[in-house]
């Protein structure tokens, strides 16, 4: 029997000790923010298949083995690969890129070459997310709306125009928070899946020889025939598969049953009747290539198509850049980013999140790429390099922890893992091929963020060094408040401190020009673990070292943001009586100098200098009152 590691305590999210209505109301939900990407790739993946100027034509055969390619596509990779089996790699119930990153990341900081290289691609990978959260807007609303043309060819000047108001709608409304508008996303969803399917069989109607497509023979037909000219047909089958890491990404949230159960019941036929359906329209009319989506449907259905098909691309933009807000938040309690201002929407779900930063350069990239490519056909070029290469990297990271942390037979673990990785290649070099066509975009974003990531999480390290070197250990400081007493004032100081072991440098610095030193004293250090969470019983431990000197560790996980009241109001669990509107916060600022002495390249110094200049202060993101707060300054030579 396979060892998978000691599950985690089921929380409300798992679908897992609820009645049946909380299983279906955790699968509607789910059904709005996992399946928005997937669910609207049928209106543009197969069609990308054939788009013109391409080297394959529509005749029976190929339409015949490109629905079948899809149609096992979505059976291999979403149905066995991920909610079979990546599904069940969760890290205390969370799931994406980051959170298996943080898996395998070690504790200790001499880790050796090669897992500092997997963490390495762990972080490429969820550099990569932030392309697609910028080209999925772009090409599900374009793709939409490009719908009108079907209806009457003299709308096409107001596609670009109605694409960009909506996308700037979209953006200018984060800040108010998904919590209402959320419950509207899995009715839609599931409407949409329903009028797809139906649309779909009806075509199938008409042609009923489509359904021959399910044999996967026609698929491998395909392949031989085509040879090398099929690797841009497989990179438009990929297309199809955008949105599958969505359902690892948002496990957190649903927990795997409710995914599974959406997927099989709704998601899965809906899209499989709609991909015969277009195949069925197209073998009907090869003409019906250009727009197979919308020529399954008939004509009288396919202006209110375009609307719930515009509504559908919504919430499916929706959900990526939620996504991108949640992986910002991760990164920084991970330590790869610097403090940025995250504002929680919603006071009972954790999850909804707003970053303005990241919101802002989302929509000025989705903006140039619309008006860059101008048609959802350039844009697909674009489209699926950032989702490929993120699978392979996930293969490949599920493996290593499948051994390692779970302890599955090398046997079982090489075989999946073979399987998986070889299919990802093939749609990883069928994707690499665009390069020129506009692929280029979404890997120099993610070296433009992994730059970022990499830089930040370095120089951090660089500046531990530095600010250990002038650190005074707590043995050593109470030597000399024993020796040379200093005077006590009334009142409770508290000195952020980021090591365990040595006293804050603010507080040296402080009894060094002042000479005096509190009543109460407390040494607090904010640690982020590689988990999501942690229960309140664990959160905050407190040590008393003597003389009215106190250690405060507060934990926190990598999908929470911390929070110094919070910290003070657990304190007083521990009969450590503190009031906060009576604490003085004492909060060393650090000035980074590139001196050259660090072994960061010249210009990845300014970069983290800049970055550090940058970053949203403590007193913010900490909670911490502002009028209490005290900054000393030091200079830090890199």
């Amino acid at each position: 029997m396979v060892d998978r590691q000691e599950p985690h305590q089921v929380q409300p999210g798992d679908g897992e000790g609820h009645g049946g209505s909380g299983l279906a109301a955790l699968s509607l939900a789910a059904l709005g923010v996992v399946y928005g990407d997937i669910g609207t790739s049928p209106l543009y993946a197969l069609r990308e298949c054939f788009r013109e100027g391409g080297a394959i034509h529509p005749s029976a055969e190929n339409v015949m083995g490109a629905v079948s390619l899809i149609f096992w596509a979505l059976t291999l990779i979403v149905s066995v690969k991920y909610l079979t089996f990546i599904l069940r790699a969760d890290n205390h119930g969370e799931g994406g890129v980051l959170a298996l990153t943080a898996l395998i990341m070690p504790r200790a900081a001499n880790a050796n070459r090669s897992r500092m290289m997997l963490i390495g691609f762990g972080l490429f990978a969820a550099a990569l997310l932030y392309g697609d959260g910028a080209i999925t807007p772009a090409i599900s609303v374009l793709s939409a709306v490009e719908g009108l043309e079907e209806v009457q060819r003299t709308l096409m000047p107001y596609v670009l125009p109605i694409t960009v108001g909506i996308l700037i709608a979209l953006f200018l409304i984060q800040c108010r928070g998904t919590a209402k508008v959320g419950t509207m996303f899995g009715p839609i969803m599931g409407v949409w899946f329903i009028v797809i399917g139906v649309v779909g069989f009806s075509a199938i109607l008409r042609q009923p020889g489509v359904i021959g497509a399910l044999n996967p023979m026609h698929g491998l037909q395909f392949l031989l025939s085509n040879g090398l000219g099929s690797l841009p047909a497989l990179g438009a089958v990929f297309l199809s598969l955008t949105g599958a890491e969505a359902m690892y990404a948002d496990m957190g949230h649903f927990g795997p049953r409710p995914i599974r159960v959406t997927w099989f019941s709704l998601a899965l036929p809906g899209l499989t009747l709609c991909y015969l359906g277009q195949g069925a329209a197209i073998l009907a009319d090869p003409g019906a290539v250009a727009h197979p989506f919308y020529a399954a449907a008939p004509a009288w259905g396919r202006m209110p198509l375009i609307v719930l098909a515009t509504m559908a691309t919504v919430i499916a933009s929706q959900a990526v850049i939620s996504g991108s807000f949640s992986i910002t938040r991760q990164a920084v309690q991970l330590g790869f980013l610097p403090r940025l201002q995250v504002i929680h929407t919603s006071a009972k779900e954790i999850g909804q999140i707003y970053v303005p930063t990241v919101n802002w350069l989302l929509m000025l990239a989705t903006l140039g790429l619309v008006l860059g490519f101008r048609t959802s056909g350039g844009l697909a070029a674009a489209y699926g390099v950032a989702v490929t290469t993120t699978m392979l990297i996930t293969t490949i990271l599920f493996g290593v922890l499948a051994r390692e942390k779970w302890r599955w037979p090398m046997p079982i673990v090489c075989a999946l893992v073979a399987l998986f990785a070889t299919v990802d290649f093939v749609f990883f070099t069928a994707n690499i091929a665009k390069i020129a066509n506009g692929a280029w975009f979404p890997i120099a974003m993610a070296l433009l963020v992994y730059t970022i990531l990499s830089t930040w999480r370095r120089g951090r390290d660089v500046m531990a060094k530095r600010l250990a070197e002038r650190a005074v250990s707590v043995e050593r400081f109470l030597r000399q408040i024993r020796q040379r007493p200093p005077m006590r004032v009334p009142g409770t100081a508290v000195y952020m401190s980021g090591s365990s072991t040595n006293v804050p440098l603010a507080l040296t610095r402080n009894l060094r020009h002042n000479h005096v030193l509190h009543n109460t004293v407390l040494f607090l250090t904010i640690e982020h673990e590689t988990r999501p969470h942690v229960p309140d019983e664990e959160r905050v431990a407190v040590k008393h070292i003597e003389s009215g000197i106190y250690r405060v560790t507060a934990r926190y996980g990598f999908a929470e943001s911390p929070s110094v009241p919070e910290v003070f109001r657990l304190v007083r669990r521990r009969d450590l009586d503190l009031k906060l509107r009576e604490t003085t916060f004492f909060l060393g600022r650090e000035v980074v100098l590139p001196h050259g002495s660090s072994g960061l390249s010249h210009w990845r110094q300014r970069l983290f200098a800049f970055l550090s200049r940058n970053a949203m202060s403590a007193t913010t993101f900490f909670e911490i009152p502002p009028e209490q707060v005290v900054e000393l300054g030091a200079q830090i030579e890199f």
